[in-house]
């Protein structure tokens, strides 16, 4: 496979230096890679856009490294920021570095052939630099009018940005140079946002290289040694941000973002994306995903592009066993399931399913009276603040308890206690109420 090629018919190529195309064309594997920092305890999705480049890069026969930024993680990029980040202790960072790089492990090789996967992290040399050490190492060859130049600074500029994040480019570039010179990694890529940065690592080689080769003058025709690349952020059709929810980040973490919650966010997603999307996100060749899109151009209420989308990013991430629970949690809910399987979905997903839903606390013996008493004096009129009300809509057929429909004569005794201590309420068609029944 052509790397470049791959990428430029999916669509993931945004930007690359002169001669990186001849660099790869070589029939030689190269070594290239990407940083992550570790200012949270997961990667998102909007990071797996940018893990998709390694993925792409090691199946086209090349060695991917990734970086961790244990350095670089202390100060906070300003890239794409608009106010300074908040600083991490170290501990945190530290665990946050232990959790990212476990996920990182789920995309990559680390294992087999010659081009496996390396894992690297920047305090490794970082640790043993002093400040003045890394002015005379770094400083002294990238000029302050190069590095006010780039993009994430002139930004900021008039909101302010501090000393720590405007020398931000210059630990990313020196990272490139060490990897450059103990690892002969010759290529850096990112997505759109990490350009400048990426670039003064290639200016940062550029200008060594010549100095310890003795050169005094540098000509700006003088050919760069290490290359850049780059692929485009995601937004979505209306513009805005892909990779977000309106509970904030849609996160690689089960304990962040559920298995469940994440296969809805891409079965939710708009058809207008899904084209852009299954080239991104999914390792399916142009032969499939042209066949997907005529299929679901044929019928596009099944929504065909997002269940391929979902089922094939949630199995990645989160393994098949997940996926299914998601598939069949979400056929309980938006199907006519019955109580047994409604039954069969664990709590930890139950709970998943209905977070945000109004959750009741009843005690067991609000079982043993009628059917409206429970649905509005019991429930503390949280569900129906009267008795009219919920009498009203119960003979309009519009209550029910585990997906099965009730009437004024039922008797609460005859349900199964999901997971041995919820009933589901469903009052008209959107409306949910997980009750909770304490011993």
């Amino acid at each position: 496979m052509n790397f470049i090629e791959e990428l430029r018919w999916r669509g993931m190529l945004q930007d690359h230096t002169p001669g990186v195309e001849e660099f790869l064309n070589n029939n030689k594997p190269v070594a290239g890679y990407i940083g992550f920092d570790p200012t949270a305890t997961s990667l998102h999705v909007g990071n797996l856009a940018t893990i998709m480049l390694l993925v792409h890069f090691q199946r086209c026969g090349h060695k991917p490294y990734v970086l961790v930024g244990g350095a670089t993680g202390m100060v906070g990029d300003p890239s794409g920021k608009s106010a300074e980040r908040q600083f991490l202790d170290e501990e945190t960072l530290q665990r946050n570095q232990a959790s990212i790089a476990a996920q990182l492990r789920r995309f990559l090789d680390f294992e087999n052939g010659d081009n496996k996967a390396e894992m690297v992290n920047n305090y490794d040399w970082f640790k043993n630099i002093g400040f003045l050490q890394f002015l005379r190492e770094a400083g002294k060859y990238i000029t302050v009018n190069y590095m006010m130049a780039k993009e994430s600074v002139k930004k900021r500029l008039e909101t302010g940005i501090s000393f720590t994040e405007f020398s931000y480019q210059l630990l990313q570039g020196y990272d490139f140079y060490h990897l450059y010179k103990t690892q002969g990694i010759k290529l850096q890529m990112g997505g759109a946002d990490q350009w400048g940065n990426i670039t003064t690592g290639t200016e940062l080689i550029r200008r060594k290289l010549a100095h310890e080769r003795g050169q005094a003058e540098i000509s700006e025709d003088q050919p760069y040694e290490a290359f850049a690349l780059t692929t485009p952020l995601l937004t979505k059709s209306d513009g805005s941000k892909f990779g977000k929810s309106e509970g904030g980040n849609i996160w690689l973490d089960p304990k962040l973002t559920s298995p469940y919650k994440f296969y809805q966010f891409w079965l939710n997603t708009a058809d207008e994306d899904t084209h852009r999307l299954i080239r991104v996100f999914t390792l399916f060749d142009r032969e499939k995903i042209e066949a997907l899109e005529a299929e679901h151009a044929a019928a596009p209420h099944l929504r065909i592009l997002q269940k391929a989308i979902a089922e094939d990013v949630t199995v990645r991430v989160h393994g098949r066993e997940a996926y299914e629970k998601a598939v069949q949690a979400s056929a309980i809910l938006f199907g006519n399931a019955a109580t047994e399987e409604l039954n069969r979905i664990d709590e930890e997903t139950l709970l998943s399913v209905f977070e945000g839903v109004a959750q009741v606390q009843v005690s067991a013996e609000a079982l043993q009276g009628g059917i409206v008493d429970f649905l509005s004096t019991a429930t503390n009129g949280e569900i129906f603040p009267s008795k009219g009300e919920a009498r009203k809509m119960i003979q309009g057929g519009g209550v029910s308890i585990n997906k099965i429909k009730i009437n004024e004569n039922t008797n609460l005794n005859e349900f199964i206690l999901l997971q041995n201590r919820y009933l589901l309420v469903q009052k008209g068609k959107k409306n949910y109420y997980l009750v909770r029944v304490n011993a």
